[in-house]
This record gives C-alpha cells, sequence and structure tokens, in this order.
C-alpha cells in the first residue's frame, strides 16, 4: 500500500544552459554548461513525495532504449518505487533550454509510442484503491485511465501545467480533480481562472507564479496567497512546479489547512532550486 501514486511521465533531458533563449532567427549561440538527468512531471513529483518521506509509488510508460534504462537506474538509486511499462521504441526525451534567470524552452525529442495499457492499468487501479491519493499528470496514458482511476474514488490531484481554461485535451484531467495544479505562464487573469476550476467542481485550485509565489482558491471561494521560499542562489528550475505541488499535497495528507498547505509547498519547491536535478535525492 502506498499514501500517493503518481501516474504519468518519466524522460531522459538534455538540458541547456544559455546566458539567454535563443531569438527566432538564424544565429550560433554557445552554451555555458550542459548535462543529461531524470526529467518529467510524474517523475519530479515522485522524487519530491520520497524526499518527504511518504510512501509513493510511480507509474510511467518507457521505451526500450537505452533512455529508459538510465532513468530506471536513477529511479533506483532514489529509492523511488516504480512500476515501468515498456513499449518498443524510445522514450520520452526533452530538450530544456535554460536561461540565467530560470526561462525554459521544452523541446519534445521523442515521445514513447501509444499502446494499451492492458494489465498494467489493472496494477495502477489496484494501487490507487489503496491509496489515499492518485496523481494524473498530463499524458495520454493518464488521459486514458482518467474514468477507472476516478470511479475509485480516491482524490484525485492533477498538474495542468500551462493551462489557459480552453483547452480541450486538459478538461478531463479537470473535471475529475479534486486538486488541480497549474501555473501561470498561459493567463491573464489567474484569480479567475482558479475561480472558474471551483465552480466546474475543483475542491482547491492552485496557481504557481514563479518567484511572485503562489496563490488558491477554496470551495468556498476563499483567495490565499503565499510568497515564494526565499533561496540564496538558484542553480535550476525544472522541478520546483512539481515540488511545489508534491509539498502541498504531502502537508494536506499530514491535516494542513490550505494556507499551511501553500507554504509547505513553497518550501519544498525551493529544494528544487538548488539542485541541477529535479531534486536532491536523485544526485549521484
Amino acid at each position: 500500500m502506498s499514501d500517493v501514486v503518481v501516474h504519468g511521465p518519466a524522460s531522459w533531458n538534455l538540458v541547456v544552459d544559455l546566458e539567454e533563449l535563443p531569438d527566432p532567427t538564424p544565429h550560433m549561440q554557445f552554451a555555458t554548461a550542459h548535462r543529461e538527468l531524470v526529467g518529467g512531471t510524474s517523475a519530479g513529483k515522485a522524487a519530491h513525495l520520497r524526499d518527504l518521506g511518504a510512501d509513493v509509488v510511480l507509474h510511467t510508460v518507457l521505451g526500450t532504449d537505452a533512455a529508459a534504462g538510465a532513468i530506471e537506474e536513477a529511479l533506483l538509486r532514489a529509492a523511488i518505487p516504480t512500476v515501468a511499462t515498456h513499449v518498443d521504441g524510445p522514450t520520452e526525451r526533452h530538450l530544456n533550454l535554460m536561461d540565467r534567470d530560470g526561462g525554459r524552452v521544452s523541446i519534445y525529442l521523442d515521445v514513447p509510442l501509444a499502446a494499451e495499457l492492458g494489465e498494467s492499468l489493472e496494477r495502477l487501479l489496484a494501487d490507487v484503491a489503496r491509496a489515499r491519493a492518485v496523481v494524473l499528470d498530463l499524458s495520454e496514458p493518464s488521459r486514458a485511465a482518467i474514468e477507472r482511476v476516478a470511479a475509485l474514488g480516491v482524490p484525485l490531484w492533477t498538474d495542468l501545467h500551462d493551462y489557459d481554461g480552453r483547452s480541450s485535451f486538459h478538461a478531463p484531467f479537470l473535471d475529475a480533480a479534486s486538486f488541480a495544479f497549474m501555473n501561470g505562464d498561459r493567463v491573464d487573469s489567474p484569480w479567475e481562472l482558479l475561480e472558474a476550476c471551483v465552480t466546474r467542481g475543483t475542491e482547491v485550485a492552485v496557481c504557481t507564479l514563479g518567484a511572485e509565489g503562489a496563490i488558491a482558491v477554496d470551495a468556498q471561494r476563499v483567495r490565499h496567497r503565499v510568497a515564494a521560499e526565499p533561496v540564496s542562489r538558484v542553480v535550476d528550475t525544472n522541478g520546483a512546479g512539481d515540488g511545489f505541488m508534491a509539498g502541498f499535497l504531502a502537508a494536506h495528507l499530514d491535516g494542513a489547512d490550505v494556507p499551511g498547505a501553500l507554504r509547505a509547498g513553497a518550501r519544498q519547491a525551493a529544494r528544487a532550486l538548488g539542485t541541477v536535478q529535479l531534486n536532491p535525492i536523485l544526485e549521484p
């Protein structure tokens, strides 16, 4: 039995540091550093939950290439229980271009081939039925599992990332979620979007705002805000959003109210900012 089941992407990322993100014109540019490591929003949440002491299991889809082996090795080293469904072909891989202020352009290099989850879905459902919370992250396999996972009645958490309030792909995740998280990258009025999410039935909707902290709206339409946790130096912003959601989730399971969970989320996001990994437990 696990307290939290996380279902969604784990990837192998090439991260390239630049002084500034490229202009959309042909030119040459020198990187200041580069590295290959585990990425993926679900791997990030599982790592942060493990870091917080939560009993978590990660369900993910991997290919049959060397990247799959590298991901599994890193997750095993970090003691993150993982159930991987392997499909013939490539594992999800990203090229993340990062500027000195933490801005990112993420380019998908490969995604796993579509496949029926079959027995893997049954294992997922069995794990969810014994859990206190389930996280379904944006992906086609997670989208295919929403209806059956939601039918189990376990509180469902989702990360909508740069949701704009209109995307049809995001809609079933939001409609099934008790707790919905997103960032403010593609919305002009985040308070209005959060209130719209609550109107659709979400118990708590949260929007992270980077250095400006985060805001939330609960089922009683009460607005909440938390400042970002101060850090001495930002090493890498990858994984900060996953850390925020994991910190909030773990605090909620421990009985925290929304303000307390927001503060816990801000603290855990800061853990990601101090390492090039999604979370320090993934450091070699």
